[in-house]
């Protein structure tokens, strides 16, 4: 089959097609638009039916993913890591777009498993609101440190509430006390309250918009102990789909909990794994720790752990793995009850004259 590798940039897209031995075949540049997406999809009806692989930057390349797979190409993502041994090996020095795309099909070429891109679906709509609250809740902790500044300088003995400027109550208290007050720090202390007002009541919204989501697309992640609402859409929209992992091992590695062998001779030795997504792996550290102070299973396994020897890392990093496989059971079966569709029933409805 006939590989196409492609290097994506916001203005243009460079595309090379190679042979099942690796051999370039042909090149085209496109601008990065519906219109250049188009003629890149005629170009490549030249060689009949090709495997897309485009280096895994999806900032840029999502819009032209959702081209492809409208026009129905299998296209897979290559991380950047592995081009690099790829362009090492090349004849042709240096770097440029073509030797990019080249070194990106030749990836394709030799590694099977790849992971294949797919048109986005609720996952999603859970990662860009997780992603967007956060982006808030940062801009919120910056504007409450400065209002606390402002709230010292203007009255020391003024008591505001350790982790007190994400409530409603304690901005009308604030401003009640401020009322009557002139002068530009007032002013400007009145903005930041009402600055983080808005931050506050925006970011409550998106959490009970989470929840709406996260409960009709993953119930049985929630039944896991100790997951929540921010965890389990976290999770959700990082994983983007289950199913694309071969096994629970592979999730594993994925999300970091999976130890990395380094070892020699017939002495068997691991060490921590700090790759992985460190989105998931927050999340489910956070589910350990509420597991391991409750009186569940997750806490008997823990205890158990301690008492063998292991050490407090060591054993919440054995219930973290623990986790992630429980956790990929519950997204395998959200997974398959959203694919259980109910067929409507049709019929004939007379209308009386």
């Amino acid at each position: 089959m006939i590989v196409v590798g492609v290097d994506a940039h916001k203005k243009t897209h460079t595309l090379v097609a190679v042979d099942p031995l690796g051999r370039r075949l042909d090149q085209l540049t496109v601008a990065a638009t519906t219109a250049g997406h188009q003629q890149a999809c005629e170009w490549m009806q030249q060689f009949g039916q090709v495997l897309v692989a485009v280096e895994d930057c999806r900032h840029l390349t999502r819009r032209f993913e959702v081209d492809l797979l409208t026009a129905r190409h299998c296209v897979v993502r290559v991380h950047t890591r592995l081009m690099a041994g790829a362009r090492r090996s090349a004849r042709e020095r240096g770097k440029s777009d073509p030797i990019d795309a080249e070194a990106v099909a030749r990836v394709a070429l030799r590694e099977p498993d790849l992971p294949k891109a797919c048109l986005d679906g609720p996952a999603r709509d859970a990662k860009l609101i997780v992603d967007h609250r956060r982006r808030l809740v940062c801009h919120r902790t910056a504007t409450a440190n400065k209002l606390r500044w402002f709230l010292h300088e203007i009255d020391p003995e003024l008591p505001v509430p350790s982790r007190g400027l994400r409530r409603l109550c304690v901005f009308d208290s604030l401003e009640a006390t401020l009322a009557g007050r002139t002068g530009v720090l007032i002013e400007i202390t009145l903005d930041l309250i009402r600055e983080c007002r808005r931050l506050t009541e925006r970011i409550n919204a998106l959490e009970g918009q989470l929840r709406r989501v996260v409960r009709q697309l993953a119930p049985a992640l929630l039944a896991v102990p100790g997951c929540g609402v921010l965890g389990a859409a976290a999770i959700l929209g990082e994983t983007a789909g289950a199913a694309r992992f071969k096994s629970k091992d592979a999730f594993a590695h994925f999300n970091g909990t999976a130890p990395i062998p380094v070892w020699s001779s017939n002495k068997v030795r691991v060490r921590l794994n700090r790759g992985g997504n460190r989105t998931i792996n927050n999340a489910l550290h956070m589910i350990a720790v509420t597991q391991v102070r409750g009186d569940g299973e997750g806490a008997a396994y823990y205890a158990k752990q301690i008492a063998a020897g292991k050490t407090v890392k060591e054993a919440l990093r054995l219930l973290k793995r623990r986790i992630s496989d429980r956790v990929f059971r519950a997204l395998l079966a959200d997974e398959s009850a959203q694919r259980v569709q109910v067929q409507p029933v049709t019929g004939v409805v007379e209308l009386a004259a």
